[in-house]
């Protein structure tokens, strides 16, 4: 007993050296007990994560895995590099418009949408070692940027509505493709029927402000799924497996030069690179991780954990790696440095073990988590002033394009345009930075060429 007790006072004392618990007003039970919070709030990524992928012919087990790979690096960097109880993972949106908009609607492969999202991640770690990341920040006006989290999350909305059969298309009657009409699905029976029900569950659990909601949403929803014979489980089922291999650098390099492969580098490095900063101010504040002036506490190391996390993700086959605004729930509990990250990395790295049981789970079961993200995300319309048409317009624009276009490119684009147009009309010149002027000069091209 005494060598055991030994042992955890060692252990303790390197835990404290390490992410300064006591200067930070904390202790080791704190932050693991905080790091599981976290992990359960965002544990869904691993179902949804490879369910969304797969939908480019993606092996969704080799997902899985670059899922808890790409996870548990980034987030192990963020707990080591920058100290900080933030963890990481593929983002929610980016891992739609990798899907749906670069490979299904751009008509890309897979391996090109990797590509891009490797020198995205590239680049961004080049930002972030030489501090370029403000002047980036400042080139987009924040209306656009909140506009862009609007626009995503009611298109993740109308993903998880559309793969569970909630909607769906009415076939043309005529030859006119135009004649498609969108509709409400058959909701009586089949899957449509246990998503609504998931849906149900989850937002009882958000409302009673239950740890885990989304996990345990998806958990119940797919054991419900077994009687309705949706939750398909094979008679050689088992608990644990190792994992499968990823995807390791499957790149493609022979388009990068197009206007298109241009829209969709850019639109993974601008959400990317505003998806975090916006993330990592909201999480700081709320940690008291700011210093007097408003700074984040070690945010270029932050940043530069996110951009490794993207780099790597890449690497092993998963789409762009972003700080999660999950690690609200860790911080709630009193998660105040990487401790709580290293232990997020640690359970990402043993989910590894159990990819079974989260790809057993239906689409039916994800859809209502990506309802639910998509409320969430769409909450920032809030601070958009409508009244100034200035911006209110290309924030309209950017929202709501994106779902309509089935493109967050798009979405940006109509934004970005309309916002340089209005601010040269109005003579306003001085407020329109040389680097969103050529944005918009680029993506005009994009379609008059």
């Amino acid at each position: 007993m005494k060598k055991i007790y030994r042992i955890f006072k060692l252990w303790g004392k390197i835990m404290d050296k390490l992410f300064k618990l006591k200067e930070n007003k904390t202790n080791a039970k704190t932050e693991i007990l905080a790091g599981f919070t976290t992990f359960m709030t965002m544990a869904y990524i691993l179902a949804v994560n490879p369910l969304i992928l797969s939908a480019t012919g993606m092996d969704p087990k080799a997902v899985f895995t670059a899922t808890c790979i790409a996870s548990a690096i980034a987030t192990l960097f963020m707990a080591i590099l920058a100290n900080l109880p933030i963890a990481l993972a593929p983002g929610m949106g980016l891992n739609a418009f990798f899907a749906f908009t670069v490979v299904l609607g751009m008509g890309y492969s897979w391996q090109l949408a990797l590509t891009a999202v490797f020198l995205e991640g590239i680049v961004f770690i080049l930002l972030s070692l030489f501090n370029f990341r403000d002047f980036i920040v400042k080139a987009i006006p924040i209306e656009i940027k909140k506009a862009a989290a609007c626009g995503i999350g009611l298109f993740i909305a109308y993903i998880g509505l559309k793969n569970s059969g909630i909607v769906t298309y009415l076939l043309p009657t005529t030859n006119n493709p135009l004649d498609v009409v969108q509709t409400l699905g058959n909701i009586s029976n089949g899957q449509a029927l246990l998503a609504i029900i998931g849906l149900i569950i989850t937002i009882i659990l958000l409302v009673l402000r239950v740890k885990g909601a989304l996990l345990i949403g998806i958990i119940l929803t797919t054991l419900i799924g077994i009687p309705l014979k949706i939750t398909m489980i094979n008679d050689n089922f088992k608990l644990f497996s190792l994992p499968s291999a990823p995807l390791f650098l499957k790149f493609q390099f022979d388009k990068i030069f197009t206007f298109d492969f241009f829209v969709v580098f850019f639109t993974f490095f601008f959400v990317d690179v505003f998806d975090t900063i916006g993330t990592l101010s909201g999480l700081a504040a709320e940690a008291g991780l700011m210093n007097k002036e408003g700074n984040i506490y070690n945010v270029k190391k932050a940043l530069l954990s996110d951009a490794i996390g993207t780099a790597v993700g890449a690497m092993v086959g998963t789409s762009t790696v972003t700080s999660y605004i999950e690690s609200a729930a860790g911080i709630s509990e009193g998660g105040k440095t990487g401790l709580t990250s290293l232990t997020v990395s640690i359970l990402f790295f043993l989910s590894l073990f159990i990819s079974p049981i989260f790809l057993i789970i239906p689409s039916a079961a994800t859809a209502p988590a990506l309802i639910v993200v998509g409320f969430f995300m769409i909450t920032a319309i809030k601070d958009i002033d409508f009244t100034n048409f200035e911006i209110g317009i290309p924030a309209f624009l950017t929202i709501i394009m994106m779902p309509l276009s089935y493109s967050i490119a798009e979405g940006l684009i109509f934004g970005i345009i309309s916002y340089v147009l209005i601010k040269l009309v109005r003579g306003k010149f001085k407020e329109l930075s040389p680097v969103t002027i050529i944005i918009a000069i680029i993506f005009i091209l994009k379609h008059a060429l």
